[in-house]
């Protein structure tokens, strides 16, 4: 699959990148999709949700009446649940919403997800953008010339060296930066359009030589 290189100016450069259709091209799994973005959410949540028990509740021990002759039902003590102020029945506690999904599996939602955005045409290769410092303005008038401003992206980068360019593009509300390593399913599916930086176009096509 060619993609043509786009300038900061929205322009060809007369470059191409070979993104690689056993990862572009697929047949879509959209059910392997569904179990990535649910485990990446499962993830997120913090599980430190918590009630007390009868045993944590403050009040009285002390057994209210006697079990039986008082032609009233048995009762215990204040802390019961069936009181106001008693305990929580089968309330929620603190755990992790986690669980595994195989590698393979996760593999095959990311390459899914890249599939999906090339069939609706929504990955944009730009050339690598060297800024000398965090430059948001200058970042946001790239975007305006891609005609993406209006969307929500996913900038990928190649590496940690692109820091400057991260800076520049975090504070952009409908941008989200990320590493080519970290890139995720939910990011991909999340984003309208797909941004590829030049370097890390390449990185795609340099592995699948590689594994070839």
């Amino acid at each position: 699959m060619q993609a043509d290189v786009l300038n900061i100016e929205g322009k060809k450069t007369g470059r191409t990148v070979e993104l690689p259709e056993e990862i572009f091209g697929i047949e879509p799994n959209d059910h392997v999709i569904y179990l990535a973005v649910k485990q990446y959410l499962a993830a997120q949540r913090q599980g430190t949700h918590k009630v007390k028990t009868r045993l944590e509740v403050q009040g009285s021990s002390k057994k209210l009446h006697r079990q039986k002759g008082t032609g009233g039902s048995r009762k215990g003590n204040l802390r019961n649940p069936l009181y106001k102020g008693g305990g929580t029945i089968f309330g929620p506690k603190p755990r992790d919403y986690d669980f595994k999904l195989n590698r393979k599996v996760k593999d095959l939602a990311k390459m899914s997800a890249l599939a999906h955005k090339a069939k609706e045409n929504a990955i944009v290769v730009v050339e690598d953008l060297n800024l000398e410092a965090p430059k948001t303005k200058q970042f946001a008038s790239a975007l305006k010339s891609l005609n993406i401003a209006d969307k929500k992206v996913l900038y990928v980068l190649p590496g940690e060296e692109s820091e400057n360019l991260y800076l520049s593009l975090r504070n952009v509300p409908t941008v989200e930066g990320t590493l080519l390593a970290d890139i995720n399913t939910y990011d991909i599916v999340n984003a309208q359009v797909l941004v590829l930086s030049e370097s890390a176009a390449k990185i795609f096509a340099a592995d699948e030589e590689v594994k070839a």
